[in-house]
């Protein structure tokens, strides 16, 4: 037949799935119902164009099938992943994530660069905006630093933002994440995230994706992504959001896959609040320390679970909204006036603190502060809260 495939090496039949995946006008919810009209991906090309036809899918789908075009996309794309060090798995691998198989539409293949055993591990998704504030970003980095000290994946989309610092976090923790692109994996979105790639992978990490190699970064992906941000997961911790924002997309996803959603309070007065304010609101579960997302996990995930070195985030502290009880006095006081959502020039810090201590005194303190992880120091002298 001219739109035989010839067999594939392994039982996942990865070659037909790819075929599948790559025909023109198929999209997920579609390939899945041919594939179960016929009994399996490999009887699909085993059927004739009119059979083909007559299951309701476009004609230009079925030609590609029958007359063998689907087949050479998916030989051609197998040898660009092999030169890549690309993995390709189908729904059908025992490496796919097994929640992301429950989800309304699973992508039928993923790419997949660096360790594949670890989408089958318990994951919590981390996104939020791609402009965070000093404290979203700082939050980030530390709940996903502490999630994955405890031996949680830390999963997120690799863009600017909450994303990126939600994979530092779990970078220093010396954990592992898993970045979902909306480029082909081996397509670097944003570019300067080249290094951290390189981290995640490094860490026993991985990067993934459901488009072709060489996709470039289209609008269009990354909504279309989310789903599987959420649908690998055991839940979905939103740090900051505005309200027309894709982290939307995300937690609705969530809600719609039955997984628990998470949220970090922020200032009302700021944009970034809305989406996690909001999320609360209607019954997210609010969170300022990595215990919040601890103690909701299903118990057979706590179980499965083997923390990694230390329960602490690198600098010796959870992630927390709450200051730190026991400085001096003059370290407590200065952190009592930063704030971690708006920063705070030197001069106007010695200037509300001149009747109560010295300029060296107020160095010396913020020093403290800084190397404590406590407070940041931002361009120009200004200086923000890190908690």
């Amino acid at each position: 037949m001219p739109n035989a495939v010839a067999p594939s090496p392994t039982s996942t039949h990865i070659l037909e799935w790819l075929a599948i995946s790559l025909t023109q006008g198929l999209g997920p919810t579609k390939a899945r119902k041919l594939v179960e009209h016929f009994g399996s991906a490999e009887a699909v090309f085993h059927a004739s164009l009119t059979e083909l036809e007559g299951t309701g899918i476009q004609a230009v789908s079925a030609q590609s099938i029958a007359t063998g075009k689907s087949a050479e996309l998916a030989r051609e794309e197998i040898a660009r992943a092999a030169a890549a060090g690309v993995t390709v798995l189908s729904l059908e691998d025992g490496s796919y994530p097994t929640r992301l198989k429950e989800i309304y539409d699973p992508p039928l293949v993923l790419y997949v660069r660096g360790n594949a055993e670890v989408l089958t591990q318990p994951g919590i998704a981390m996104v939020g905006t791609r402009h965070p504030t000093p404290y979203g970003s700082g939050m980030a980095e530390r709940l996903a630093c502490d999630l994955a000290a405890q031996g949680l994946v830390i999963i997120s989309g690799m863009a600017r933002g909450v994303d990126t610092a939600s994979h530092r976090g779990a970078i220093a923790a010396k954990g592992r994440t898993v970045a979902v692109f909306g480029t082909g994996v081996d397509v670097i979105y944003p570019k300067e995230n080249s290094r951290l790639s390189e981290q995640i992978l490094a860490l026993g990490g991985a990067l993934i994706s459901e488009f072709p190699l060489c996709t470039s970064a289209f609008p269009q992906n990354f909504p279309i992504r989310n789903r599987i941000l959420s649908g690998m997961s055991v839940g979905v911790l939103v740090v900051e959001a505005a309200e027309y924002s894709g982290t939307r997309i995300t937690a609705r996803c969530a809600l719609e896959q039955n997984r628990d959603v998470f949220a970090v309070p922020g200032n009302v007065t700021n944009k970034n609040a809305w989406g996690p304010n909001t999320l609360i609101k209607q019954g997210a579960k609010l969170v300022a320390t990595w215990e919040d997302v601890w103690e909701d996990l299903p118990t057979e995930v706590k179980l499965a679970l083997t923390p990694a070195a230390s329960p602490e985030s690198a600098s010796g502290s959870s992630a927390s909204l709450f200051p730190d009880e026991g400085l001096p006095p003059h370290e407590k006081r200065i952190l009592g006036l930063l704030k971690a959502d708006e920063s705070m020039h030197i001069d106007e810090l010695v200037e509300k603190l001149e009747n109560e201590m010295s300029s060296s005194e107020i160095f010396a303190a913020l020093f403290e502060l800084e190397l404590s992880g406590k407070v940041r120091q931002m361009a120009g002298k200004n200086f923000v809260k890190s908690f």
